[in-house]
């Protein structure tokens, strides 16, 4: 089964929590702060790995989570940094954060990594928090929690030649004469659900990746048919071969045919205009074949090379390959993969976001909430008096206390942070 999209949650590991400890050596009696760092959490890294084809592993496994960080230790022992995630993709594979759609990587070579969820810090022990006015804290911090975010993959086919047409052309028995794959043809419409790869190689020892890419329909640009299922393989092949059938045996003009898909393409990309394009004449064993190419022809007011071939009896196939492998020579490998990242990547000015907001719940309640203030509230260590004391004082610093008078907070009325409730206090 070929699967090309899916949607999954990662979670990157949180870090270790930080120590509280005291030396204990015999004769130092007071010999201060020992408490380690805590270790950083593992990062979820996807992994280029060219032997895979298709996402069917993630249909399996929709979670993922990264280990955490070791905990520090005593003797100022700081804990051990968790190891990465590290998750197998095929090439040509797309991650995009699923709420926001912002592309996270593009994945295309061999062994090509990406952080797509990175890991938390570890906590700071105790040591961290000695000073001149406080040389035996009692204080430490958890560890950061790790990103978690829900991703969704996409892959795109990278192969060397796309198979273009409307169903029933004849692109799978084209496939199926000139490679060893054996994509399943048969007489109706949309045969053909999922991209079918091939290596062809020809009589020279030159050899290309040729897909075969599901049928075309009117509309398809719009999700009409398959829709973008197809149309987002096609970004990547250095050439398209547009197979039209010649025979009209279906009751459709091949020369309508041609451009009634070619503005599906333009429609989807319109860079996809300036890709190089062979036209193959297919199915020219049949009656009116010879007749409808040169009608063909006539109406062609661009100059686009045309070959006629049958796939089923296999004539014209030996000028076909050669005249793609000719361009294929001409056209540097990924040169449509790179000019589409490049065009990805856009700068933009982001205003630094505020620490926390304030709003009320229907009860009454005034509810805190922000990244900033919602991460340092959990590498809080709340059964340590001192650490509850510290937090105060920060949230006082952001101006968290100022923000809630403002909008009305009296003397016992109930304040919330994620799922813990507190009282404000003049």
């Amino acid at each position: 089964m070929f699967v090309d999209q899916v949607k999954v949650y990662i979670k990157a590991g949180d870090g270790g929590n930080g120590s509280v400890a005291f030396r204990r050596e015999i004769y130092e009696p007071k010999g201060g702060p020992a408490g380690g760092d805590g270790g950083n959490g593992g990062n979820v890294v996807f992994e280029v790995d060219e032997g895979l084809n298709t996402l069917m592993d993630f249909r399996y496994q929709r979670h993922f989570k990264a280990d955490r960080g070791q905990n520090g230790m005593g003797k100022g022992q700081h804990g051990k940094n968790a190891e990465p995630l590290v998750i197998s993709v095929p090439p040509g594979t797309t991650v995009k954060n699923a709420e926001t759609g912002e592309l996270i990587a593009d994945l295309v070579e061999h062994k090509q990594q990406a952080v797509i969820a990175h890991g938390g810090r570890g906590g700071r022990g105790n040591i961290k928090f000695a000073s001149a006015r406080n040389r035996a804290p009692e204080i430490a911090e958890n560890g950061e929690p790790g990103q978690e975010l829900d991703v969704q993959i996409e892959l795109k086919v990278i192969a060397d030649v796309g198979l273009v047409g409307f169903p029933s052309v004849g692109k799978s028995t084209l496939l199926s004469v000139v490679t060893a794959a054996k994509p399943k043809i048969a007489d109706y419409h949309f045969t053909t659900l999922a991209p079918n790869l091939g290596m062809v190689e020809t009589a020279d020892q030159r050899s290309f990746v040729m897909a075969d890419l599901p049928g075309l329909i009117e509309g398809a640009h719009q999700g009409i048919g398959l829709g973008h299922q197809f149309l987002r393989h096609v970004e990547r092949t250095r050439v398209i071969v547009h197979v039209v059938d010649m025979s009209a045996m279906e009751g459709r003009d091949p020369y309508s045919d041609y451009v009634a898909i070619n503005e599906e393409l333009r429609q989807y990309d319109h860079k996809l205009e300036d890709r190089p394009q062979i036209v193959v004449a297919n199915k020219m064993d049949m009656p009116e074949s010879k007749e409808n190419l040169e009608k063909f022809k006539e109406q062609m007011d661009e100059d686009v090379p045309i070959y006629p071939i049958s796939a089923f009896t296999r004539e014209g196939l030996k000028d076909l390959l050669f005249a793609i492998a000719d361009l294929l020579d001409k056209i540097p490998k990924n040169q449509f993969v790179e000019e589409e990242v490049e065009e990805r990547v856009v700068y933009r000015h982001t205003q630094q976001e505020e620490p926390f907001k304030v709003t009320r719940d229907p009860d009454g309640a005034y509810v805190i909430s922000g990244d900033k203030i919602e991460r340092l509230f959990k590498m809080t260590d709340f059964t340590r008096d001192e650490s509850v004391r510290r937090f105060a004082r920060q949230m006082r610093g952001f101006g968290v206390d100022e923000a809630l008078r403002e909008r009305g907070a009296k003397d016992g009325d109930t304040v919330r942070l994620l799922d813990y409730e507190f009282e404000f206090v003049e």
